[in-house]
This record gives structure tokens, C-alpha cells and sequence, in this order.
């Protein structure tokens, strides 16, 4: 692995976290990063709820059904946009995958849980965001209470060369 690229492969789904408080600074960060990722036109239709009561963590927690950890997170990160906005769901996913290249090079663990239609509404009434807007993801973010080795899933026999079934030059790689 080049070592250039070193914070992509630490970065991790991590799902245990030691409960503590994330500092205002560091929250910060994570939306800069995230709010530096490209969007379709230019539009940054990004918008995002920080959540780090523990209480409202607890009901995420409940809401979610793949959440079940953002009780013990620092924070949850709502992210959404305005349902019209052009490639909403691809600009959202960039913004994501910012924020969690960013908790990886803060020392933070942090995990992308998905939304689909029937997650929208128990979420917009802990958060108060209006229909008018789509949450693409929740990210719980915090201090990691686990660590993972670094990774990547890379397969050579996925990848095709000039076409579907396409085989990668000779010599290369």
C-alpha cells in the first residue's frame, strides 16, 4: 500500500465508542472536511443536524435499526439537502465520506448508517427537518472503544479494461 494513501485505508466503520464528549473543535473539523467535498453544479446543497445530547443519541439508537450504537457515539451527524437539488444522493455520499476520512485522521472512529424512505420520518421528528428535505446518512461519530487494521478490499478480477470482461494490458501492474 502506497503509504501517501495511508489515512484511506485506516479509515474504518467503527461501532464501539468510549462515550466520551467530542470537543466543539473537533465537530468543527469534520464539517469542514465534509463541506469540501465536490457538488453537482457547484450547488452544496449540505446541510447537517449535530446531535450530542445522549439522550436524543439513545433514541437514534432506537429509531435506527442499524444505529444501535449512537447511543455510546459522541455525536451523531445527520446529513440531508433539499430533495430537488441536482445529484443530491451523490453529493451527500461525498460529503459523508469526507467526514469519515476526517474522524479517521482525527483519531476518531466513526460509522456511515444509510437512510431509505421508511427511516425519514421517525428521524425528522427527533430532528425537525422538513419534508422538503432527503437525509441521505447519520454518521455516529466519537472516540473509538476498538481498533481495526487497515484495509482495503481491492480485487483485481472487478475491474475491466476498456470494456465489461476487458483484461489489463500486459506489463501493467
Amino acid at each position: 500500500m502506497d503509504p501517501r494513501l495511508s489515512l484511506i485505508y485506516a479509515r474504518r466503520s467503527i461501532r464501539r465508542f468510549d462515550g466520551r464528549p467530542i470537543p466543539r473543535e473537533l465537530l468543527d473539523e469534520l464539517l469542514a472536511a465534509a463541506m469540501a467535498a465536490p457538488s453537482a453544479n457547484d450547488t452544496r446543497p449540505w446541510e447537517f443536524v449535530v446531535i450530542t445530547a445522549a439522550s436524543r443519541r439513545a433514541i437514534i439508537a432506537q429509531r435506527h435499526p442499524y444505529a444501535h450504537f449512537a447511543a455510546e457515539a459522541g455525536a451523531v451527524i445527520v446529513v440531508f439537502g433539499d430533495r430537488g437539488a441536482p445529484q443530491l444522493e451523490q453529493t451527500l455520499s461525498a460529503a459523508t465520506e469526507n467526514l469519515l476520512l476526517a474522524a479517521a485522521g482525527l483519531g476518531l472512529g466513526a460509522c456511515w448508517c444509510g437512510m431509505n424512505a421508511e427511516r425519514q420520518g421517525p428521524i425528522r421528528d427527533l430532528t425537525g427537518i422538513p419534508g422538503g428535505k432527503w437525509i441521505v446518512s447519520l454518521v455516529c461519530v466519537g472516540f473509538p472503544a476498538e481498533t481495526k487494521e487497515p484495509r482495503t478490499h481491492f480485487d483485481p478480477a472487478r475491474v475491466h479494461w476498456e470494456r465489461y470482461g476487458g483484461k489489463a494490458p500486459r506489463g501493467s501492474g
